[in-house]
């Protein structure tokens, strides 16, 4: 039951952090009106007091980095109640080895012969 709300809070708090992301102006767009409307005496304008937004995106932040941390201890319990089941490691594993692709060749009885002598041809030698 935990385990379930602490996933529906991460999940809404990753689409909220998102949406304050994009709502955001970042802190470039006053560049280019800062060169001939002088909004500011800098060139990125002044940091100045965070707003709302910044400080609500940090606070979110937090708690996506601790719903995260939440649902890491949940799946390793998850993964230690596995092991106390009797299941076996999937290191111990013992998987069968492929065969060799040798095998999969095939290989001819005998060795075909080169047959007669008159039977392979002879290019004159020209002088």
């Amino acid at each position: 039951m935990l385990q379930t709300v602490v996933i529906v809070v991460h999940l809404l708090v990753a689409i909220g952090v998102v949406v304050l992301v994009l709502l955001q102006q970042g802190k470039g767009a006053d560049a280019g009106a800062s060169f001939g409307a002088g909004a500011s005496a800098t060139v990125f304008g002044s940091q100045g007091s965070s707003t709302f937004f910044s400080r609500l995106t940090a606070i979110l932040a937090g708690v996506f980095f601790l719903t995260s941390l939440g649902l890491a201890f949940f799946a390793s319990q998850q993964a230690g109640r596995l092991s106390e089941v009797g299941l076996p490691d999937p290191a111990v594993l013992e998987v069968p080895a492929p065969k060799p692709v040798v095998d999969d060749v095939p290989v001819l009885e005998a060795a075909p012969s080169a047959g007669n002598a008159d039977e392979v041809p002879q290019v004159e030698e020209k002088q």
